[in-house]
């Protein structure tokens, strides 16, 4: 069975688990080995205070009782009108189990009851996978590019993913 619920700052330790494990499934390739693992190291254990702030919304993914997945979003800093997904991570023990599918389903449901007409996302250049599920769940490229730095100086090219909402 899948769920989604919100995250409360009791599930941090969970979030951060996923976090550090799709990172490490995912994203270390990007980076010099010692930066990766104080980046994964990071991941891991930031989520409580996170979580504690409630600035900005984390919906969580189980299932069959096991958290799985999380996005996180708020209002876009660069588009008022707008929610930005700051991040949308799924353990690999859940890839291809419908639970990212569920999760981003409720998270584009909880964005429009927010108010928001439009959501959007960065996402890595070179992640197709993570790109090809943008795709899946109705996101179009919209044609812009930006360099982020993760903190290593070495800046990483992503491109942005936007949908309008019913």
């Amino acid at each position: 069975m899948l769920t989604v619920t919100e995250a409360t700052p009791e599930d941090g330790d969970v979030v951060g688990e996923i976090h550090a494990e799709s990172w490490q499934a995912v994203y270390v390739g990007f980076f010099s080995p010692e930066f990766a693992a104080e980046a994964i190291r990071h991941r891991r254990g930031k989520w409580r205070d996170v979580l504690l702030q409630k600035r900005d919304t984390v919906l969580l993914g189980a299932l069959d009782g096991r958290p799985l997945a999380f996005t996180y979003f708020g209002s876009s800093p660069a588009r008022p009108e707008a929610a930005e997904i700051f991040g949308c991570y799924a353990h690999p023990d859940g890839w291809g189990t419908g639970v990212a599918n569920a999760l981003m389903a409720a998270t584009l449901r909880r964005i429009g009851e927010q108010g928001f007409g439009r959501a959007h996302l960065w996402t890595l250049r070179d992640t197709p996978q993570a790109r090809r599920f943008y795709r899946k769940s109705g996101f179009t490229e919209s044609g812009a590019i930006r360099d982020h730095d993760f903190g290593d100086g070495n800046p990483i090219e992503q491109v942005e993913y936007e949908l309008s909402l019913p």
